[in-house]
């Protein structure tokens, strides 16, 4: 496999940048093809089987870039497509939950964890399930919150708009009365909006950015398999996504920060056969 090939990266919309720019930051002579799915956001209401047709597609295009690894930057796709089929990839791939999982048991001073997701990666009980397998004694507390993902997509993500404010305390009053001392932010959307998730939760709850911890994992995992690329330039990155690039270039800007720039096009992965 060419060390100089790109990382692929997907979610089912923008919010998946949030780990692109991690990657930029961690990696930054590494190349990178981002495919947002705004077209078909948001997945985590989707069923089960339209969650992994889809994740199928957005995998099927990035194979097609000549990707050396892919990363599901989604909590929905992490929590919903089957193990043994992405194993049977031919780069490695890997999800959020596990990175974001192993972080917070690590964190936790008290074993009080929460998990805050969509609605498929609670229903999955996937954060849960890779928590307890690291720290038995860990309690996990997880919540829904559904209008994050599309909240943040239509901008709502100012620390102070009301809108968010008033939604998120609603939303987290179940992992507040639980007293977690971590919060899993389930979802690559949240970090947009985890000035107003800190806030509420207040200084004594660490938060985790899945996007972050994945890249960290996507390095170590890189440098193991010699995959690394191995000249010292700067990396580049091209963006796709299924719907206008209009609302792109709009938020590109506030989820990518200073590593904002590069090629943005409009493309579709619905002909893309499911197998």
């Amino acid at each position: 496999m060419d060390e100089r090939a790109p990382i692929g990266v997907f979610d089912s919309g923008l919010g998946g940048l949030t780990a692109v720019r991690e990657l930029r930051r961690i990696l930054p002579g590494e190349d990178i093809v981002y495919f947002g799915d705004t077209g078909r956001v948001p997945y985590g209401s989707r069923g089960r089987d339209t969650i992994i047709q889809y994740a199928k597609q957005d995998i099927a295009f990035l194979l097609e870039q000549g990707v050396k690894y892919i990363i599901a930057a989604c909590g929905t796709v992490s929590s919903t497509l089957p193990a043994d089929w992405a194993a049977g990839l031919p780069v490695p791939y890997t999800g959020v939950v596990a990175p974001a999982a192993a972080a917070a048991a690590r964190a936790s001073r008290s074993g009080r964890i929460g998990v805050i997701g969509t609605e498929a990666t609670v229903k999955s009980g996937s954060y849960t399930a890779a928590i307890t397998a690291l720290r038995p004694d860990a309690a996990v507390t997880a919540g829904a919150c559904p209008l994050f993902v599309p909240l943040v997509e239509n901008g709502y993500f100012a620390p102070d708009d009301p809108v968010t404010c008033l939604v998120a305390q609603d939303y987290l009053a179940g992992v507040q009365a639980a007293g977690v001392d971590t919060l899993i932010l389930g979802c690559t959307h949240y970090p947009l909006i985890a000035p107003v998730i800190g806030r509420l939760m207040g200084p004594g709850v660490r938060l985790i950015d899945p996007g972050r911890e994945t890249a960290l994992t996507a390095r170590e995992d890189l440098a193991r398999r010699g995959l690394l690329r191995p000249d010292g330039t700067a990396g580049t990155a091209r963006y796709y996504v299924s719907d206008s690039t209009d609302n792109f270039a709009r938020l590109a800007g506030w989820f990518l920060g200073e590593y904002a720039g590069g090629p943005v096009t409009r493309t579709t992965v619905d002909h893309y056969p499911v197998q």
